[in-house]
C-alpha cells in the first residue's frame, strides 16, 4: 500500500472556509451552471447563476444546485424568494449568452431586476409563475421539493432540490432523442474569473 505523503494530508478543521472554497472550486472542475430565476413574494424577478449543481434524479426529475452564504452570512435572493414562492426555473444558457449569465452574478438590490439588467427578454413556461429567459435554449421548470441547510457559517451551504415539472428545449439544440452539444455550445465553471468550453471530446465505451 502506498503511504500518503503527510505534506498532502489536510485537516479540514484547521482550514479557513476560504481556502476549502479555493481547492474545491479549482478541483472540482468544470462544473455545469444552474442559471436560476425566481420571484419574491410581491412578483420582483431574480436571476442568478449557480456553479454548485447538478442532476440528484431522472425518475422523479430533480436538480440539485447549492447557494452560498456570503461573508456576512446572509443568504442569496434566491433563496429567501425560493422560501415565499416554492418555484424557479433553471436555464442551461450556451456560449451565446455567457455575457449575460455574468452579468447577473453582479450584486443588485434585492428589488433590482436582474433580467434587466442583463438586457434578457422574459418569457412564459407553463403555469410556472416565474419567468424564463427567452432566449436560453434549455428551460427546466421546477418547483421546490426540499432545501437542505448545512449551517449559518460563511459560506456554508443552501442545497435546493428542484423539481423538474415542465421544460423548454428549443429544437435547434434537442431533436427529441439527443442534445446537439455543437449548437447549444455549454460552458463549465472553473476556479475565479475561468470559464470552461466544451469543444475538445473523446468517447469510451462503458464495461459490459
Amino acid at each position: 500500500m502506498h503511504e500518503d505523503d503527510q505534506s498532502a494530508i489536510l485537516d479540514v478543521a484547521e482550514l479557513e472556509a476560504s481556502i476549502i472554497y479555493r481547492l474545491m472550486s479549482g478541483a472540482i472542475a468544470p462544473r455545469p451552471i444552474a442559471w436560476v430565476s425566481t420571484i419574491d413574494a410581491q412578483g420582483n424577478a431574480n436571476l442568478a447563476p449557480f456553479s454548485f449543481f447538478n442532476v440528484a434524479s431522472v425518475d422523479p426529475p430533480v436538480l440539485a444546485f447549492s447557494p452560498l452564504l456570503n461573508g456576512q452570512r446572509q443568504a442569496k435572493d434566491t433563496v429567501r424568494n425560493l422560501q415565499d414562492v416554492p418555484e424557479c426555473v433553471v436555464h442551461i444558457g450556451g456560449e451565446a449568452l455567457v455575457e449575460a449569465l455574468n452579468a447577473t452574478s453582479a450584486t443588485l438590490p434585492p428589488n433590482e431586476d436582474e433580467f434587466l439588467h442583463a438586457g434578457l427578454e422574459k418569457a412564459t413556461l407553463g403555469n410556472l409563475k416565474v419567468p424564463r429567459i427567452a432566449a436560453a435554449p434549455i428551460a427546466f421548470g421546477c418547483r421546490v421539493r426540499d432545501i437542505v441547510n448545512f449551517g449559518d457559517r460563511p459560506l456554508s451551504g443552501r442545497l435546493v432540490l428542484a423539481e423538474v415539472v415542465v421544460i423548454h428545449a428549443d429544437p435547434s439544440v434537442w431533436d427529441g432523442r439527443h442534445v446537439d452539444p455543437d449548437v447549444l455550445h455549454p460552458v463549465g465553471r472553473m476556479a475565479g474569473a475561468d470559464y470552461a468550453r466544451v469543444t475538445d471530446r473523446f468517447s469510451l465505451q462503458r464495461p459490459e
